[in-house]
């Protein structure tokens, strides 16, 4: 079984290796309530992006729910099959005079600092995003995460915690991107999640994307524009919480 897809097939990772010194390798499972503890608290389960794009092929899912499969079947060989390609992706990667990356939770939220796996390739870069707070710079120095924003009500102390740490929060926007959210700066995510992973105190807007049941969908993973549709933006009478949920919907922004 092969884990890792090295011809960055998906959108986000080759927009942002496209003309750096990178290439990104990336890891793509079939999320459930272990692989990514967050998805009911934080109302992402049901329109997850899982089925986005190639998701929803069925050869597609069939092969990230092997993969899946493995994880929860045969922990040791799946680790030694990953360490084994992310061995052979550094190689080729050095052959080419460039430098390997990797994004192993595509769409899980796996803690891989806890099985070694950053640590086992010290000179390779890994990066994901998150929605386990207590991750948050507790990672290997070439381990880098971003923290993913919801609006869910049960999902709130998270937040509250990833405000207190200096890591970039993404936040997926309908209507456009403010310039500021939560007291912080909001700067164009869809460009390159390599310069995402730098900007620190940061909020990392991310566009809605998906076809018309994304975008008319009411899953609090997604923050209406306030600047755009609050309606009493003219008077400055939003609130804080009151923007954090004005609308909600749901986005495939990572992919």
């Amino acid at each position: 079984m092969k884990l890792l897809n090295t011809n960055a097939s998906n959108t986000k990772i080759m927009k942002t290796q496209k003309g750096t010194e990178y290439e990104i390798a990336s890891l793509s499972l079939m999320p459930d309530g272990i692989l990514c503890p967050s998805q009911v608290i934080a109302e992402c389960k049901t329109p997850c992006l899982v089925s986005s794009g190639r998701g929803q092929m069925h050869s597609v899912a069939r092969a990230r729910q092997s993969k899946s499969d493995l994880w929860h079947n045969d922990q040791a060989q799946f680790l030694a099959i990953l360490k084994k390609e992310m061995a052979a992706f550094i190689k080729r990667c050095e052959k080419r005079g460039k430098l390997a990356a990797f994004r192993l939770n595509t769409i899980s939220d796996i803690p891989w600092e806890k099985y070694g796996i950053p640590q086992a390739f010290p000179t390779a870069l890994l990066y994901d995003y998150t929605k386990l707070a207590a991750r948050l710079n507790r990672t290997p120095e070439n381990y880098k995460l971003m923290f993913s924003y919801s609006a869910a009500p049960a999902y709130q102390n998270q937040v509250k915690a990833a405000l207190k740490i200096d890591a970039p929060m993404t936040v997926v926007f309908r209507g456009g991107m403010p310039q500021t959210f939560l007291g912080k700066v909001v700067i164009d995510g869809d460009k390159s999640d390599l310069e995402n992973l730098y900007s620190k105190n940061m909020i990392v807007g991310l566009k809605l994307k998906g076809g018309k049941a994304i975008q008319s969908s009411t899953s609090p993973f997604i923050v209406d524009n306030p600047e755009t549709a609050c309606p009493a933006i003219s008077s400055n009478t939003c609130s804080e919480q009151d923007l954090a949920t004005a609308g909600r919907a749901y986005a495939i922004a990572a992919e």
